[in-house]
């Protein structure tokens, strides 16, 4: 059967709310993402405005150029007396030449009295073009349209009907562009824009990521130094920080300082109370002995019991006075083995068995409140045992250890195990002590924020596992 005690359970760290699960709470995360998603946007922003500008640009010149050639193949063209469409137009672009190019000129009667035709030799077949209905004329009789070409390209088309002489005998002006060619040269140059800005954006982000990460250096500095000053290795923030956090480390020491500075004050109120109650208990003490008989035993009894309690109570404040100082640290191990060294010797008819883990740890807070903490429970296992005493040191969670001791004595019966704890309450009144020491070890590891359980050892007897804070 596991008899079982436990103080008040480590507190257990708040669940974060959604907006803290959804944004790290790095500062360096926030800002980079930030700037990161505002150069994404502006490089979205840029390369459309460059992508659009760049097709306006392309599309009147291409527009322009088509413009040209259709008032070049009209100056070039004439009618003959019999009404035969006649010249050679030469539009000054080889494409006009290639067969199936996607690039044609035509010209064709638009009114009686005119015959023939003429196209460019890029141009094998008819291209049909759309009624007057569908697409209309301006008033300058132009219009433009989009059409299927010969290769399956798209065109673009510039028509025109011109009066060729006095006789008004008209003709009906086309010229063709390969539109689908214009396109691919825009999509080329988004391509190629979208590669220089993506390289552009990841060098931007990059350098901005670095000059943030550097411009963050104080902070991460400051969270060295506290470390340090957390650790005991330290004393204060040391070191040139910028002007903007300066004023933090500056009412940081000073927050140290007040912090030593309360510690110092109790201790020295401790010591005071301390010293005050010494002599007056010390003559109790002796004058009750010096009385004798049952009153003077009586009242050196009483007196005795007021100097451990004292002793006690005293004990605790110290500890609540210097509990939350960050400058305390005391490595377990070397500890450890000194007072197993010395309670060996003390009762070497008891075997004594120590388990360490491979890396030292450190118990935050100070070397005289772990020692007692120890002491305390050693005592009362080799007071208890039979024969064995095991003592080991494992890490626990975060931030967390676990000092346990057990023995092959009686054990505690599971009704007894909260008396124990109790100041002034002994199980057996054969066996020496003041009923004090698991009442103290209750009392240390709570003001330490830790956790006691007293459960059954595998070995028959009690098993106390204590659980403290350690440093990283």
């Amino acid at each position: 059967m596991t008899r079982r005690r436990k103080a008040e359970p480590l507190p257990t760290p708040a669940r974060k709310p959604f907006s803290a699960r959804l944004w790290p709470r790095s500062l360096a995360f926030r800002v980079i993402g930030f700037s990161t998603i505002w150069a994404i946007l502006t490089l979205i922003v840029i390369f459309t405005l460059i992508t659009t500008l760049y097709r306006q640009a392309s599309e009147r010149g291409f527009d322009s150029l088509l413009s040209a050639h259709l008032f070049n193949l009209i100056g070039s063209v004439g009618v003959s007396e019999s009404g035969q469409l006649t010249g050679a137009p030469d539009l000054g672009d080889l494409r006009f030449s290639e067969p199936n190019s996607g690039w044609y000129w035509s010209v064709e009667p638009a009114s009686e009295g005119v015959h023939g035709d003429l196209h460019s030799s890029s141009m094998t077949t008819t291209i049909p073009s759309p009624t007057v209905a569908e697409v209309p004329f301006n008033s300058s009789f132009q219009r433009s349209y989009s059409t299927d070409g010969i290769g399956d390209e798209q065109l673009e088309v510039f028509e025109s009907e011109f009066v060729l002489d006095a006789k008004n005998r008209a003709a009906r002006f086309r010229v063709m562009g390969n539109k689908t060619e214009l396109e691919q040269e825009i999509a080329t140059f988004q391509g190629r824009l979208l590669t220089y800005l993506s390289l552009f954006g990841v060098g931007m982000i990059a350098i901005n990521a670095i000059a943030i990460l550097l411009g963050l250096q104080p902070l991460r500095r400051v969270r060295n130094a506290l470390a340090q000053v957390r650790e005991g290795t330290a004393q204060r923030l040391d070191g040139q920080f910028p002007a903007e956090i300066e004023p933090l480390a500056n009412e940081t020491n000073a927050l140290i300082e007040n912090n030593k500075r309360i510690v110092e004050r109790s201790r020295t109120q401790v010591g005071n109370l301390a010293h005050s109650l010494k002599t007056p208990l010390a003559v109790l003490i002796n004058e009750g002995r010096a009385l004798g008989g049952a009153k003077g035993q009586l009242i050196a009894e009483q007196a005795a019991s007021m100097q451990k309690q004292v002793d006690h109570y005293l004990q605790r404040a110290r500890v609540a006075a210097q509990r939350d100082s960050v400058v305390y640290r005391t490595p377990v191990t070397p500890l450890v083995q000194r007072m197993v060294r010395v309670l060996q010797k003390l009762k070497p008819d008891v075997s004594l068995s120590l388990t360490l883990p491979a890396a030292d740890i450190v118990f935050a807070g100070e070397r005289e409140d772990l020692e007692e903490l120890l002491g305390n429970l050693l005592d009362n296992a080799m007071k208890w045992a039979k024969s064995t005493v095991a003592v080991s040191v494992t890490p626990a969670a975060a931030g967390l250890f676990e000092l346990s001791i057990e023995d092959d004595g009686p054990g505690i019966p599971e009704d007894k195990a909260r008396d124990v704890l109790k100041r002034g309450r002994r199980l057996d009144e054969t066996k020496p002590g003041t009923g004090l020491g698991l009442a103290i070890i209750a009392d240390l590891v709570n003001e330490y924020g830790g956790a006691l359980a007293l459960e059954r050892s595998t070995m028959g007897g009690l098993k106390a596992v204590v659980r403290l804070r350690s440093l990283q």
